[in-house]
């Protein structure tokens, strides 16, 4: 994973928050971080790559993308901070969910 391509996230906010390991997707990073560009404003990243042992503890589904690399979760304040954020995601991904507050996005 080349970081420096990386401009709005960092590896320790992606990272696991059990382990520290992280093995994000470098792919799915770039389109993160220019949907992150579109959309004009922070993304917090509640939960990046997760270790196995991680995943299980949170209750993460069998063969989460959280453990692979290509998904994270993002916070939402408002209604009108998650439109901003969903707007700009779905013009890079196809695979994105909405809870009540955050939106998961995985590739």
């Amino acid at each position: 994973m080349n970081w420096d391509k990386i401009k709005h996230f960092t590896e320790a906010e992606l990272a696991c928050r059990c382990c520290g390991q992280c093995t994000m997707n470098e792919q799915f990073l770039i389109a993160l971080d220019m949907a992150r560009r579109d959309a004009g404003l922070p993304f917090h990243v509640t939960s990046g790559y997760r270790c196995e042992k991680h995943n299980r503890a949170v209750g993460g589904a069998t063969n989460s993308a959280h453990t692979k690399g290509p998904a994270v979760d993002i916070a939402c304040q408002s209604s009108a901070e998650r439109m901003k954020i969903l707007k700009a995601l779905l013009r890079y991904f196809d695979r994105v969910g909405i809870a009540k507050t955050f939106i998961h996005v995985d590739a």
